[in-house]
């Protein structure tokens, strides 16, 4: 095994006559961020349960690094930091007393115990609470915490089930930040969602599930071009306003190219032909006009009319 995976195989979940999860096959390998999106009740916790052994499948198989989770299970889950349904944690506690305990059920080497909680802390950006009681901090606050527990073995698979779930736009944007900054240690991340815009903000790629069946995965770039009605979209974020008309018409004139509009005067929204080939020829040919361009995106409205069709058919 050359990187982190995980792998699910003909998952299937029974309750009873109703079926939350339908012969999943799900394969995705190496150092990424994939979005699993779908809405409530879709059926994805109950796949990262029995991903995570928390639950039994009623059929198939699932892997992580290739170890069977049924089989091994601590040799499976070894590698992976989980955070599904947020656990609270005492309120008498410190963030140092209870990354300690889970240190303990992790089996982190006591010699390297501080270290690590210090650099997961410095991760959530908490490490300045290090020592405050737990019971005294925001909901945000909170989940933080909980995702450093989920990282103090150094995990090379994270799994977070709607880690910003229930949280304010400021927590929320927290943890976005955080799921990025994990995205940077060669890590597989496979992070449950039904909010959009977290998916655009963070995932590489995307796999949609609704009534426990998944409808497709792939990479953004690559739904939004199969899917989308008409040419594929971008949006452009500048560090400064484009306010000359010339350089709007050479971005209009780029090869590809089939539409340029200047939403704001920091952003402009580009729709071209091809698939992400294409993508790639039109943005060095962006950043080779020089017009200060920061960040690149898929509109947002693009992923979210591609699920409501996709979720719809269903009906």
């Amino acid at each position: 095994m050359t990187g982190p995976s995980i792998e699910c195989v003909q998952l299937t979940k029974n309750f009873g006559t109703f079926t939350a999860l339908s012969r999943l096959d799900l394969k995705l390998e190496g150092a990424k961020c994939v979005g699993f999106l779908g809405p409530n009740g879709a059926g994805k916790t109950t796949a990262l349960k029995m991903l995570t052994d928390m639950i039994f499948p009623s059929s198939g198989e699932c892997f992580i690094n290739g170890i069977n989770v049924r089989e091994e299970r601590k040799k499976a889950l070894a590698e992976a930091g989980v955070l599904i349904e947020s656990p609270e944690i005492y309120p008498s506690l410190t963030p140092r007393q209870a990354l300690e305990m889970v240190c303990d059920l992790r089996g982190v080497p006591p010699e390297h115990r501080r270290d690590r909680i210090e650099e997961v802390l410095s991760e959530v950006k908490m490490q300045d609470w290090v020592d405050k009681r737990f019971g005294k901090f925001s909901k945000g606050m909170k989940q933080r915490i909980n995702i450093a527990a989920a990282l103090v073995h150094d995990p090379g698979v994270v799994i977070l089930d709607e880690p910003a779930t229930g949280l304010d736009p400021r927590g929320m944007a927290e943890v976005r930040d955080i799921v990025r900054g994990l995205k940077r240690r060669n890590r597989l991340i496979f992070m449950s969602s039904h909010i959009l815009q977290e998916v655009t903000d963070v995932c590489d790629e995307v796999a949609l599930i609704d009534k426990g069946k998944l409808l497709f995965y792939d990479t953004l770039s690559n739904v939004t071009s199969k899917f989308a009605d008409g040419a594929p979209t971008i949006d452009v974020g500048l560090s400064r306003p484009l306010g000359d008309e010339k350089v709007l018409k050479q971005v209009e004139g780029l090869t590809g190219v089939t539409s340029c509009v200047l939403l704001e005067p920091k952003r402009l929204r580009l729709k071209f032909k091809g698939g992400p080939t294409a993508q790639e020829q039109l943005l060095a040919s962006l950043v080779e006009l020089k017009i200060g361009v920061i960040t690149l995106s898929e509109p947002e409205s693009a992923l979210e009319e591609i699920y409501l069709k996709q979720i719809s058919k269903g009906d």
